[in-house]
């Protein structure tokens, strides 16, 4: 039989992203600049990209921001009550961590249907005109906090992007059906 292969890096919250900032940071703090936020998750996309094509490098980034958005939504947003008090939680959480400036342009929360604009948004505001959107890791950071939120599935894609010349990022979340 072969042997299973361990995980290195399994993502949790406390051992990976909730580290005490007093004692692994004393004197820098929580906060970087957006040029090394970028620098980061764009050479691990122009790698992902090399190896995987740019197809598969969309799905992983997605994936990895239903986890975060999960995660997310765990540790800052789970005592919402409703969506106005869930938007309410994002908005002032993008806004707190620099994300971005978060709003809800549309919403039907029975019908599953939402349009979510983020101004500013950390992935890509001031970045060249490319025609393609490019904020796949926050459809997927999106899509989480819903999904924890609703207990219901969702697929949300950017349907405008400061990268297509928008000078905003404009999401579109659909329920899925049951």
């Amino acid at each position: 039989m072969a042997e299973q292969k361990t995980r290195k890096y399994a993502f949790s919250w406390d051992d990976t992203v909730g580290a005490d900032m007093q004692v692994a940071r004393p004197h820098l703090g929580p906060n970087t600049r957006i040029e090394t936020y970028r620098l980061f998750q764009f050479t691990l996309r122009d790698v992902l990209e090399q190896h995987y094509g740019a197809e598969t490098a969309d799905i992983l980034f997605r994936e990895a921001g239903v986890l975060a958005g999960k995660s997310f939504f765990d540790k800052f947003l789970s005592d919402a009550v409703d969506i106005p008090s869930l938007a309410n939680k994002i908005q002032k959480s993008f806004n707190d961590f620099g994300i971005g400036i978060f709003r809800v342009e549309d919403a039907s929360p029975d019908g599953g249907h939402f349009i979510f604009t983020v101004d500013e948004d950390l992935d890509c505001s001031g970045l060249p005109d490319t025609s393609d959107v490019i904020c796949v890791y926050d459809e997927g950071f999106i899509q989480g906090v819903l999904e924890s939120f609703s207990g219901r599935g969702f697929d949300v894609r950017e349907i405008d992007c400061w990268c297509t010349g928008s000078r905003t990022c404009r999401f579109e979340a659909k329920g899925k059906a049951s």
